[in-house]
């Protein structure tokens, strides 16, 4: 009977245990399945895209001269405005011209007297000649007859030039617009002594505008590259966004491109020309310009999804297990919000989309839907 009740005390005692035990196990179970972290995973696929580099524009009116006085003199009067546009011709400047008119008719003065003094010279190469033909007095006189005529003729010559001159000196008291444009700050006011090349103002065509940027060289050869493979995916039209971050109503074109890689910054200038109807752009702005490229069946990884460890650019894979793996790969392109694979990543690539700084490599993950395009999201 003891034996019994012992046997029977240990079968109880060896059943809660067994019980107890299946409990915590359950428990663990649960527990584990609760600290398993629930994050956001994407399947990479391929698309097609346009990319879009930015590069700092300087922007040049087409035409921008300094106008600046050929003579010294007051400033009679200022014609036009600070701002307002003018046309090729129109008036601008007008100097008190009183001392260029005077200095006009002792020019004309002296060609008088010189051509006066050339008419009498040769009247008496006419007479001189005669009476050599006459043998009334020597051949010696006549060269000498003929030669002061010719210096009487150089004397012409020389008063037509300070008659010109002088006929210059007072044109140039009254300024003209060389061409159509606007008109810069106007610094002096009427009645102002000014000196011979003094700034008056500076006059701009801006019906279209020059926009300067660099190419750093390894981008050049891409785009020379590309544009003679694949003419239909690399467009020399660009657009503009103003210093306010707004797009600039036209497209522009790129003309030229220099000659020269700066050795200094390893980078090559392009042109491009821009309309300008409405002269919003002003000389000496500047600007973002985007140059386009057509991308074909590219895959792409949101910047959400990269982590970098000494230079190089990581992923987390997700794997069947939903096990976590790091995995490099090599962006041929990167962008604000996103990379161009080049290397390491292929099409069906299951990531983890964001939250890399809360996983390790090999940790078990729960992975969650993205009901949203994060690139789409993206554009």
């Amino acid at each position: 009977m003891n034996i019994f009740k012992a046997t029977a005390l240990g079968a109880v005692i060896g059943g809660a245990l067994l019980a107890t035990g299946c409990a915590s196990s359950s428990a663990s179970d649960e527990a584990a399945t609760t600290d398993t972290l629930q994050l956001p995973v994407i399947t990479l696929n391929t698309r097609d895209t346009v990319l879009k580099k930015a590069y700092v524009a300087d922007i040049q009116a087409l035409k921008n001269i300094e106008v600046r006085a050929r003579v010294r003199g007051f400033l009679e009067k200022i014609y036009v405005d600070e701002g307002k546009p003018v046309k090729k011709g129109q008036p601008l400047f007008k100097l008190n011209d009183q001392e260029f008119k005077v200095n006009l008719s002792k020019a004309k003065a002296a060609l008088s007297n010189a051509e006066a003094d050339a008419r009498a010279t040769s009247l008496e190469v006419d007479r001189v000649k005669m009476l050599v033909d006459k043998k009334v007095i020597s051949k010696s006189e006549l060269e000498v007859a003929q030669s002061k005529l010719t210096a009487d003729k150089a004397n012409i010559e020389e008063a037509q030039a300070m008659v010109q001159s002088a006929e210059d000196q007072l044109a140039y008291t009254f300024i003209r617009a060389p061409f159509d444009g606007i008109i810069d700050r106007i610094p002096l006011k009427a009645g102002s002594l000014i000196d011979e090349g003094t700034l008056l103002t500076s006059l701009s065509d801006i019906s279209s505008m020059y926009a300067y940027f660099s190419f750093p060289e390894n981008e050049y050869l891409q785009y020379i590259r590309t544009l003679k493979e694949n003419p239909d995916k690399t467009s020399n039209m660009v657009t503009l966004v103003l210093a306010d971050g707004m797009d600039f109503a036209h497209k522009g074109k790129i003309e030229t491109i220099e000659a020269e890689i700066e050795q200094a910054t390893g980078s090559i200038n392009f042109r491009a020309i821009f309309p300008n109807p409405q002269g919003l752009l002003k000389h000496g702005a500047t600007a973002k310009l985007y140059l386009s490229t057509k991308a074909d069946q590219v895959v792409m990884v949101p910047q959400e999804s990269v982590f970098d460890i000494q230079d190089k650019s990581y992923v987390y894979l997700v794997g069947a297990d939903n096990k976590l793996k790091m995995q490099s790969f090599v962006p041929s392109t990167r962008f604000s919000h996103y990379y161009i694979v080049k290397d390491g990543l292929k099409a069906g690539d299951r990531i983890l989309y964001e939250g890399t700084q809360n996983v390790s490599n090999g940790m078990v993950i729960k992975p969650k839907a993205v009901t949203k395009d994060p690139l789409l999201a993206m554009k």
